[in-house]
């Protein structure tokens, strides 16, 4: 069964920097897209980032220019650089992972392309 365990949550105050991994097990797909995804308190979960099998990346507006998405596959982890960080940016951030059937590009079906998904990591930003 896939395995995604998201770690390198935390918290810093505004402007400072996190780096979130996503460690995959028995995740085979040679098509995919992977992603992180957040939700914060009393707010709908929002695609942040991902990344396809090509190495296309995609971002929420939000976070272009602040945040930087990129996998080792060699180590079968995901990773979001997160810098500039704001108050707003804080959430539960989830990994998660496309099975056989997606759209490209990735996030553009939000959510519902997703069927493998992480338990998720908290990052709390302070002013």
């Amino acid at each position: 069964q896939v395995q995604l365990v998201e770690s390198g949550g935390g918290s810093v105050q505004a402007g400072g920097s996190l780096r979130l991994s996503c460690a995959a097990s028995r995740y085979t797909y040679a098509s995919y897209c992977m992603g992180w995804f957040r939700q914060g308190q009393g707010k709908e979960r929002e695609g942040v980032a991902a990344i396809d099998s090509d190495g296309t990346t995609t971002y929420a507006d939000s976070v272009k220019g602040r945040f930087t998405i990129s996998q080792d596959n060699a180590k079968n982890t995901l990773y979001l650089q997160m810098d500039s960080l704001k108050p707003e940016d804080t959430a539960m951030y989830y990994c998660a992972a496309t099975g056989i059937f997606f759209s490209r590009p990735c996030l553009g079906s939000g959510a519902g392309d997703m069927n493998y998904w992480g338990k998720g990591t908290l990052v709390t930003i302070s002013s």
